[in-house]
């Protein structure tokens, strides 16, 4: 049982808010220039390999959460599976909170008075 609520917590507190997180950052794209038409190009292989991983991630949540619940619920052993499922899903997810899934960055405060500088 203990196991088992491990891999929901996991999945849970880690896979899902950086599917949140990933999902809000998935179509930003700092240091692409819109004009040239090579960075088109990796603009758009950029935002579909972002889109994939997220759906991906998706699946595995799900999946992970669905076979997690239903074997508590039927209290009976997890398949191996689940926890390749569950390990690949919070890799996944550190991937998505490292590249794509980080909040932009606040700028720099200037000082209130210039005197200082």
């Amino acid at each position: 049982m203990l196991v088992k609520s491990l891999v929901l917590a996991g999945v849970v507190l880690v896979a899902l808010p950086a599917l949140v997180l990933g999902g809000r950052g998935a179509f930003r794209r700092t240091g692409y220039s819109a004009d040239l038409p090579s960075d088109q190009a990796s603009v758009v292989v950029l935002i579909t390999l972002r889109l994939l991983t997220l759906l991906l991630m998706v699946a595995l949540s799900g999946i992970t959460l669905l076979a997690t619940i239903g074997a508590m619920v039927k209290n009976v052993e997890l398949h191996g599976l689940v926890y390749v499922f569950c390990i690949l899903d919070l890799l996944f997810a550190a991937l998505v909170l490292l590249t794509f899934g980080r909040p932009d960055r606040r700028p720099a405060r200037r000082r209130a008075t210039p005197a200082g500088r």
